[in-house]
């Protein structure tokens, strides 16, 4: 396009300016013409590799031997994360029933004790107000066991009534009742009546290790004066409870009585055995487990709070692939096999590797299927393809 510009003499600066303004917007609209139909430009599509895929040269192909996936027959497994708790059927609280304070304690925490070991010594006002309310039980009863003689002969000679005898003889039998209280009330208190003291034996109601104490020396102890009455508590620990977190979609997977292997991290070569005794019937709602309980006896290494695992066998058996342990890739928490793809490629396929199995052979519990193929040495091939 060509512009003719017609000029004409002007000595005014404003029409000078307006002429220049006019020329420039003519210029401006002309280059700003848009060009095409406005249509926005069409996407470049950039082909990406398979990043599953390595490719060996021709020549060095046949280095890579492969192998076929065995099948096996086994049963499915579930493993299940817990730690050791007590059997609370098996723990017992060492209580003072007598108030008053603590003079000696002859038993700390994590001792173990045998039942009938003394364990404290408590000095109580209340064996003296015991000890009391027996003497007068014991001389009320001989004053009434002399009354009721006295009334017996009396009334053979016919000086008084039968109702007077059945008084002598209700005094007598309440007087014995009240006595047998007071000495039942000894018992209990554990003093002996022929050397009464105002100290108080507790002894350990049961064999085992003390895990819990909440008593210390000169503290107060008892029902009544005492913070928390349990002075002691002491667990069985011959037989112990294996509680673990279960998944709510394996839950149906497992049944009361059902057998499971225990291994404690502490010790990974000693297999326990343990049977479920109580599936929870209440789920966590943020992680959606329930907890399992397990029964196990104790073989002397077991302590509270130690982790452990739990296997529990599928009683249903299903096929599973073997192959070579040198077939499994362990990469990244992650477990790979390779596969032929044709040709001089290969296919790296990810497995979820399962336990190892006897001529160095390990199970496959998903990714390939017996009777597939696959590289007999996944790490030399992986080294191969990364060069």
């Amino acid at each position: 396009m060509k512009f003719t510009f017609l000029s004409q003499p002007s000595h005014s600066p404003l029409g000078a300016f307006v002429a220049f303004t006019l020329a420039a917007s003519l210029i401006a609209s002309c280059k700003g013409k848009p060009q095409g139909d406005g249509a926005p430009p069409s996407a470049k599509v950039i082909q990406v590799p398979d990043m599953s895929l390595i490719t060996i040269d021709s020549n060095d192909v046949n280095k890579f031997s492969v192998v076929t996936a065995e099948k096996v027959d086994s049963a499915a497994q579930l493993n299940v994360t817990g730690a050791v708790y007590p059997d609370v059927s098996r723990e017992a609280p060492v209580i003072s029933l007598a108030n008053g304070r603590v003079v000696d304690i002859k038993a700390r925490l994590d001792d173990n004790v045998k039942k009938g070991q003394l364990l404290l010594k408590v000095q109580s006002p209340d064996i003296t107000n015991a000890f009391n309310v027996y003497l007068k039980a014991k001389n009320d009863e001989q004053l009434a066991s002399k009354a009721l003689l006295r009334a017996q002969d009396l009334f053979q000679h016919g000086a008084i009534s039968q109702a007077m005898l059945d008084q002598a003889t209700d005094a007598e039998n309440n007087a014995k009742a009240d006595l047998t209280a007071a000495n039942e009330q000894l018992s209990t208190l554990g003093v002996d009546k022929q050397h009464p003291s105002s100290i108080v034996n507790v002894y350990a109601p049961i064999t085992g290790v003390i895990v819990a104490q909440n008593v210390t020396n000169a503290a107060a102890a008892g029902v009544g004066l005492a913070g928390s009455a349990t002075a002691f508590t002491i667990a069985d620990l011959s037989h112990v409870w294996v509680i673990c977190d279960v998944y709510e979609n394996d839950i149906a997977k497992l049944h009361l009585g059902q057998q499971a292997a225990i291994r404690i991290n502490a010790y990974p070569d000693r297999v326990l055995t343990g049977r479920i005794s109580d599936i929870g019937p209440i789920l966590d709602p943020s992680l959606r487990t329930a907890k399992v309980r397990i029964e196990v006896d104790n073989p002397g290494f077991l302590r509270l709070g130690m982790f452990a695992t739990a296997t529990f066998t599928s009683l249903t058996r299903q096929s599973y692939a073997v192959v070579p342990a040198e077939a499994v890739l362990h990469l990244h928490d992650r477990d790979w096999i390779f596969t032929p793809a044709g040709g001089n490629q290969f296919r790296r396929v990810e497995v979820h590797a399962g336990p190892m199995l006897s001529g160095n052979r390990q199970q496959i519990l998903s990714g390939i299927a017996p009777g597939q193929q696959v590289v007999n040495n996944a790490l030399l091939l992986e080294t191969a393809g990364n060069q």
